[in-house]
């Protein structure tokens, strides 16, 4: 039987993990379109999300805010869908900004409370400026190491860009532990490093199972409190 290593790190998404309660960015950002009456169907919606988000993902956005990069990929998302409004673009991207740095700002307690304990890392698909925007967001101070597909080449569920941060932190997979909102790229690509993960399962995800039957699950970062603390 092979011997349980202690917990030495958590690993953390940031997008749908750190800035929301276990949703994804393409599904916070669509009522938002909608309220502001942008008439579009979801798969439709969904195709100009993608794109506008593979366009930034080429671009490697090294630099950029927090609020630049969002307002590139919602008015990425505008063009796909031909909607070419300056005012509306800069509403929507402040509506979505606010709500992840409430978020973020709540979370930031738990992060430190964390910290005291275990090493933590960010493992995320991003634009090339996850550093800059931890910075910005107060996230960074609590980090010993944080992996930007942008910047490494390797995408999640790709077990290669966990093993990036693992490396850094000179750890093996079972002294760490993942926490990621998404099932096909957090939770399986975790699974397939062979890394201990934790499901950030939104209410409105409906009845999904978990990639492993023991899989531990929470509904706030917060929760974290009891299951590792």
């Amino acid at each position: 039987m092979a011997v349980q290593r202690p917990t030495k790190a958590v690993l953390l998404d940031f997008g749908g993990t750190l800035d929301a309660d276990g949703i994804p960015w393409k599904d916070r950002f669509y009522p938002l379109y909608l309220a502001e009456h942008v008439r579009v169907d979801r798969d439709r919606y969904e195709r100009a999300f993608y794109a506008a988000d593979d366009a930034l993902v080429a671009r490697r956005l090294s630099g950029c805010s927090f609020r630049e990069s969002v307002l590139l990929l919602v008015t990425g998302v505008l063009e796909a869908l031909n909607v070419a409004d300056p005012e509306l673009a800069s509403r929507l991207c402040d509506r979505f900004l606010q709500d992840s740095l409430d978020k973020i700002r709540a979370n930031l307690e738990t992060l430190r409370e964390l910290s005291a304990r275990f090493r933590l890392g960010i493992v995320s698909n991003f634009y090339g400026n996850l550093e800059q925007v931890c910075i910005e967001t107060g996230v960074a101070s609590f980090m010993s190491v944080m992996v930007d597909s942008a910047c490494v080449g390797f995408i999640k569920p790709d077990p290669r860009i966990f093993q990036v941060a693992l490396t850094q932190l000179q750890l093996d997979p079972r002294e760490a532990i993942f926490v990621g909102d998404s099932l096909p790229r957090d939770m399986k690509g975790a699974k397939g490093l062979g890394m201990p993960h934790i499901w950030l399962v939104s209410d409105h995800s409906g009845p999904l199972a978990p990639c492993c039957p023991d899989d531990l699950t929470i509904k706030s970062l917060a929760d974290l409190r009891e299951v590792l603390l």
